[in-house]
């Protein structure tokens, strides 16, 4: 037995982290209190909108019984021969006795009555009665009913006590004209009179017979309708089609061989009275019940006077009605299939009347041995647990009865709906995620009627909306829809909340919904709300959601919104603190002018576009994308231009080209498909402008620094081992390589791909973005891009980005040149789907221009900028970009890249011009492509197979990326349920827990050896061959996985079980290399980032298990980057605590990224020429420290600004920083080292080191434990030596164990473990090998 003890215990451990009362294994509180980077939904889902699900509840063929045919064969007075009636027996007849009356008269009042019980269900009817009719009477009945009602439905009431049963042989009888004989009428002969849809009530003794027969005569209509169509030469054919009668429905009041009852304390027509007058039959039969005896004083006379009258629900009479309407309807939704639901109680009124009573009549007629039949069958209903509500529902009325009509007392309402409500709330808060629905759904419907319980039963309806889209679908297929639509008239302020709520949730799941609100006006409901500055921004942002999708390719809608003055009212919220509120805002202004200019000028008028510019610098990146999307179809509407709008397009495009580098690949997949926009909008102006980047192109080398060998270089490229075979790559993730198509990677090709798809990844045909880009745009020649990844590339770097001033010629200053730009830096964006939708439209242009016979020279001044504040001479910095290097710095790390002779200037010679033969071989010889970019000209086009026209626009305007359907998905999904994360009980809780306790056990066990000292680190605990050789190592801080880095791909080690657990492409170009790893939320989910030289970082995630590594995001982290072999390449450091990135490298300052807003939140300048060679940071001091490529030591104070945060510089080294280490202890010092190895210790606030240690010459890599004070240094000397802090060397380590004392290659990287006192050694040779204090401190 557990004691009462241990489970309490168990029982705080689980539900509070700060709780758990183990001290060995209590979880640090810290790892629950740290930000997760990366982990928000836009990360770890495809930005796509749900799948639509078929909604069934619109009835597509609503109908109307527009005629009614009462056929009364009664024959009063007169007994038919084949039914032999007790004594006393039943008479009444529609609650008349035949008998008291002559006998015409008592058959013209029965007539009568009949149609005013049936007036009570459908008064718009036309009412035809037929009182002991002939054939003759009867078909000529039919047919004119049916002539008039045309499509409609016809009913045909038949009562049949007055006359023989029906026979076997299908017929019914009626009389002959002189009522001396009964004729037979065949049910053949009545079907083909009254058509289709009808419906047939037959009330009459062995009435099941009659079903039957209409089935078997309804089967060989159909029969006969198909012969007639297969064989148009047939005699049928000849004849005219009967009609189909497969939308007949029949009522029977009992079975084939069962007869009516006689008893005479009922209605001889019992049936048709449970049909037409349910509720005085329903009492009536409750005081027969034995159980009626427990109510006092009830007596059938007292029931004839209950007050009110049934259309009046504040009656008793009406309330009951209410009450039974509500009971029926959910009885009939909890039994029957929807579908057989939706036609027989939603789609017609009398027929779902009748039907509703039909229940009854089952109810009460089985309980004498009688089973109606209707045809669709119904399940049997007569037992549900709802009769047991009603006959309460009953007893509570009654009971007031005597008082109410003896002394006048007041009548108290039913607590049916009020418990009803209970029971659906506790169905809400009770149940689990996958049951039955709540049978009280219809009920609720019902109480939307009430103004007493209107409030409650909005605010439960919306919770069970709140459960999903399947509550959605159940909802409106229950028929909730009328019922909400009709709400939108009411003022009253408190249903707003709840209002918009539901419609909200309604839209989200079905947008169709759209037209049925603007035609009652309905969007004017939300226009109010969104208007209304005392609603809460929630409600105000499900009411701006509810107008974009009013809006949202709907004309109709946008003209009645925008005459609703919708675009100033979401103007004015634009800068509403809530960001979701400024999203929608943003995305239906978006819709609103989407292809609609009317709205585009109205927001011309307003400044829109310059109202929404703020929202390009929003901290969300959501919104930021919202704002892209608003002024991508701002600019793409298709109207005529004049010189205002193009202007305004021009201002627009520039503001946009910002964003550039914006960190979210959200954000810039959004700003392609904006600038798609424009490159539609003016097509010729950019045909011009990629003419004349290709003829530069052509024209032109670029030095690639990345291809010069130089003797310190520590990655030798040329002969590498066989490569490995790499796994594949789910989905988007090596699409780069895609994206090169023929052209691919050399490194690519070789690549012997995993069968299970891999293949397809890098198949160019299979390039598949998860926008609606494949589809809308085509490539010209579909395997092959006119514009290669490289020519794009290279373009991009002839063109020098960075500083848009260094123009090729005069005019290359246009707007459309800049644009041009932005697209080729797009198209080399590190994140695959934002440079595949770039290299689309980029192609789409070429192959547009190389198509047009005779190019146009370049762009005169008519095509220029217009004279506005973006116009020449500005540079776009992407967000503040770093300054423009100096062309004077003499420094060897900063290659520049020349720019080709401008016309104004007089031709100058490049900083570096590389000669044919030297070390640096030019751009395109590192990209052996299969044919030069324009040898297939005009003429060849066309042999393709393809019309040249064929292309025209495959740029369709219809390109996007489904953000706004992946946003819509928000209002489809729980709202109000507690996030998964939140659970105490979920499985992602408790795995989280998991790996908090495991932290805190790492850190506790390795701290007990670390502070026990370490006297040697060279036991040997992993040596394995890398397939590429180390560049960087990081070990995971607190599983057994090791990343190694080589130039392009990530390798993945268990180091305590020795093996190889994953292997991929990092995506870089061929001449980057990955310069820096780290891991973000480390603690709990890892994910891997990795940096490479050209300034792109990459955010990997499910790699090293069982599942493909996909890549989470992707960013320029630093523009400007020069790829070279003798610069520190990027260096990073991460601060998990804040969320901040610091990056720097072979650029003149230290870039802060802000990961949670995925912008850049700060650019520190160095102040120096020379590069960043290493970064730290404290974040609790707020200090950053980085190492210089000059021997300097920079301390920044990031709180300060840019001209004054500098706050220490250190120069005490002579030569290159390997690595600036600052201690997170509040008084922690800054441990530098240069290559001399020189190591030197600074307290931040002194000017001077406070102690110095030399270690050995030539270093190449170095680590420092931030635990145990011990610091590592590998020397191209081929060994490792590891120090104490004291400076004693405490393991030198030269050899490998076990290969026969192999001697170390050079030292490529090393890395000490966060905790364990590990040592990780990456060297030349390929080995990677791990180092470790003596086995006996090891992990017990």
């Amino acid at each position: 037995m557990i004691s009462y003890r241990a489970l309490m215990k168990m029982d705080v451990e689980l539900h509070s982290p700060a709780l758990a009362l183990a001290e060995e294994e209590e979880a640090d509180m810290n790892d629950w209190k740290l930000p997760l980077a990366f982990m928000k939904k836009r990360h770890s889902e495809k930005i796509e909108g749900s799948k639509a699900l078929a909604q069934s509840w619109r009835m597509k063929d609503r109908m109307k019984t527009v005629s009614v045919a009462l056929v009364l064969c009664l024959n009063v007075g007169v007994d038919p021969p084949d039914v032999v009636k007790t004594s006393p027996c039943a008479r009444l007849e529609c609650w008349i006795d035949p008998l008291s009356m002559s006998p015409q008269k008592a058959l013209e009042a029965i007539g009568g009555n009949l149609q005013k019980q049936y007036e009570n269900w459908q008064p718009r009817a036309r009412y035809k009665q037929s009182l002991d009719p002939t054939v003759d009477e009867v078909k000529k009945l039919c047919t004119s009913l049916r002539r008039n009602a045309k499509e409609e439905r016809v009913l045909f009431h038949y009562n049949g006590h007055g006359v023989p049963r029906p026979t076997v042989n299908g017929e019914i009888w009626v009389f002959n004209k002189n009522y001396t004989q009964y004729i037979p009428l065949s049910i053949y002969d009545l079907q083909t009179w009254m058509g289709s849809p009808s419906i047939f009530v037959y009330d009459c003794s062995n009435a099941g017979i009659i079903v039957k027969s209409f089935k078997q005569f309804a089967l060989q209509r159909e029969q006969e309708l198909e012969v007639a169509a297969i064989n148009p030469s047939h005699p049928l054919a000849q004849m005219p089609l009967p009609p189909s009668m497969k939308n007949c429905i029949q009522l029977a009041a009992c079975e084939a061989t069962e007869l009516l009852p006689m008893n005479p304390d009922l209605p001889a027509d019992l049936f048709t009275s449970c049909l037409t007058t349910p509720i005085k039959i329903a009492l009536r039969w409750f005081c027969m019940q034995k159980s009626a005896k427990l109510v006092p004083g009830v007596t059938l006379d007292l029931i004839e006077k209950i007050p009110g009258r049934l259309n009046d629900r504040r009656t008793p009479l009406g309330e009951l009605n209410w009450i039974f309407t509500a009971i029926t309807d959910t009885i009939a939704w909890n039994v029957l299939p929807r579908d057989l639901f939706q036609k027989l109680f939603r789609q017609d009124l009398l027929v779902a009347s009748l039907f509703r009573n039909f229940l009854l009549a089952e109810r009460i007629m089985r309980s004498y041995n009688c089973t109606p039949v209707s045809s669709p069958r119904l399940p049997p209903t007569y037992m549900h647990a709802m009769w047991q509500a009603w006959d309460l529902a009953v007893d509570i009325c009654l009971s007031q009865l005597p008082t109410i009509i003896e002394e006048g007392t007041a009548f108290r309402n039913s607590p049916f709906f009020a418990e009803q409500l209970t029971a659906f709330q506790v169905w809400l808060t009770m149940g689990v995620e996958n049951r039955n629905p709540p049978e009280q759904l219809p009920i609720v419907l019902q109480v939307l009627l009430s103004q007493v319980h209107r409030l409650r039963a909005l605010d439960l309806l919306g919770k069970f909306l709140d459960l999903g889209p399947w509550a959605v679908s159940l909802a409106l297929s229950v028929g909730i829809f009328p019922y909400v639509l009709k709400l939108l008239q009411s003022s009253a302020r408190e249903l707003r909340p709840l209002l918009v709520f539901i419609w909200a949730k309604i839209l989200a799941v079905d947008s169709s919904c759209q037209a049925d609100l603007v035609k009652d006006n309905g969007h004017k409901y939300f226009l109010s709300v969104l208007a209304d500055n005392y609603m809460p921004a929630e409600h105000r942002t499900m009411a701006v959601f509810i107008l974009a999708v009013i809006v949202n390719s709907y004309t109709t809608g946008q003209e009645a919104c925008l005459q609703g003055n919708l675009i100033a009212n979401c103007l004015e919220q634009l800068s509403d603190p809530h960001p979701l509120l400024r999203q929608w805002v943003a995305i239906c202004l978006g819709r609103i002018w989407q292809n609609f200019d009317p709205a585009r000028w109205c927001g011309v008028r307003d400044s829109a576009h310059e109202k929404l510019y703020t929202l390009l610098s929003d901290p969300i990146p959501e919104v930021r994308c919202a704002a892209v999307f608003a002024l991508g179809t701002f600019v793409g509407n298709s109207a005529e231009r004049t010189d205002h709008s193009t202007t305004i397009d021009h201002n627009v495009a520039m503001m946009l080209a910002q964003l550039i580098n914006d960190g979210s690949p959200v954000v810039r997949k959004e700003l392609v498909v904006a600038l798609s926009h424009l490159v539609v909008q003016y097509e010729s102006n950019f045909c011009t402008v990629a003419l004349q980047f290709i003829e530069e192109e052509k024209n032109y080398t670029v030095p690639s620094p990345a291809n010069t060998a130089e003797p310190g270089n520590l990655t030798p490229v040329r002969d590498s081992p066989a490569i490995p075979r790499l796994r594949s790559v789910n989905s988007y993730t090596n699409i780069r390589a895609a994206t090169t198509a023929r052209n691919l990677n050399k490194s690519l090709q070789n690549l012997n791909l995993n069968e299970d798809g891999g293949q397809g990844a890098f198949s160019p045909g299979n390039i598949s973005t998860s926008s609606s880009a494949s589809s809308t745009l085509g490539s010209p020649d579909n395997d092959e891009y006119i514009l290669s990844f490289e020519t794009i590339d290279k373009m991009r770097r002839v063109s020098s980005y960075s500083s848009l001033n260094s123009l090729i010629g005069v005019s290359f200053n246009s707007v459309y040149t800049q644009i041009w730009r932005v697209l080729l830096h797009l198209a080399a964006d590190p994140f695959p789907e934002v440079s595949d939708l770039a290299m689309r439209v980029l192609n789409s242009i070429a192959y547009k221009a190389t198509m047009n016979a005779r190019p146009q020279k370049i762009l005169d001044y008519a095509h220029s900028a217009p004279a506005s504040p973006t116009s020449k001479g500005t540079h776009i910095h992407p967000a503040g970009g770093s300054p423009p290097m100096p062309s004077t710095s003499s420094s060897s790390l900063t290659n520049e890249v020349p720019k080709p002779p401008s016309r104004d200037q007089p031709a100058s010679r490049p900083p570096y011009t590389p000669t044919l033969g030297g070390p640096a071989q030019p751009h395109s010889h590192q990209f052996p492509r299969t044919r030069k970019m324009f040898d297939k000209g005009p003429e060849q086009a066309t042999e393709d197979g393809d019309d040249p026209g064929g292309h025209r626009n495959y740029i369709c305007p219809a390109l996007q990326t489904g953000l706004c359907d992946w946003s819509a998905k928000y209002f489809a999904q729980p709202v109000k349920k507690i996030p998964e994360e939140h659970d105490l009980e979920s499985q992602v809780r408790m795995e989280r827990q998991w790996r908090f306790l495991r932290n805190t056990r790492v850190r506790r066990q390795s701290r007990s050896i670390t502070q026990r000292g370490i006297s040697r680190l060279d036991d040997q605990i992993f040596i394995n061959r890398n397939p590429g050789v180390p560049s960087v190592v990081k070990f995971h801080p607190f599983n057994t996985c090791i990343a190694v880095a080589d130039k392009d791909s990530i390798c993945f080690w268990d180091w305590e079980k020795g093996e190889r657990l994953d292997y991929f492409y990092n995506g870089n170009p061929r001449y980057t290399r990955i310069t820096a790893m780290e891991y973000l939320n480390g603690h709990d989910c890892s994910l891997l980032l990795t940096a490479t030289d050209d300034g792109a970082l990459r955010i990997w995630k499910n790699f090293a298990d069982q599942k493909n590594p996909e890549m989470v995001t992707a960013w320029q982290g630093l523009s400007d980057m020069l790829p070279t072999t003798r610069g520190a390449g990027m260096v990073v450091d991460w601060e998990q605590d804040t969320g901040l990135l610091m990056t720097s490298g072979d650029v003149r300052v230290i870039r802060i990224w802000d990961t949670d807003r995925e912008m850049k939140v700060q650019d520190i300048p160095t102040g120096a020429d020379s590069c960043v060679t290493s970064l730290s940071c404290d974040s609790q001091r707020s200090l950053v420290v980085a190492g210089l490529g000059d021997g300097s030591v920079r301390v920044f104070d990031r709180r300060m600004g840019p001209n004054e945060c500098r706050v220490m510089t250190y120069r005490e080294h002579g030569a290159w920083v390997v690595k600036a280490h600052l201690q997170k202890e509040t008084d922690g010092h800054i441990i530098s080292v240069s290559v001399n190895g020189d190591v030197r210790f600074f307290e931040p606030r002194s000017p001077d080191s406070v102690n110095v240690l030399q270690t050995v010459k030539g270093l190449t890599a170095l680590d420092i434990h931030p635990q145990a004070n011990l610091f590592a240094c590998g020397s191209m000397n081929q060994f490792i030596a590891v120090y104490n802090s004291n400076g004693d060397v405490i393991s030198n380590i030269k050899y490998y164990d076990g290969f026969m004392g192999q001697r170390i290659g050079a030292i490529s990287c090393l890395a000490f473990h966060p905790y364990w006192p590990h040592l990780a050694v990456g060297s030349n040779d390929y080995y990677m090998s791990i180092y470790s204090a003596e086995k006996r401190l090891e992990r017990r």
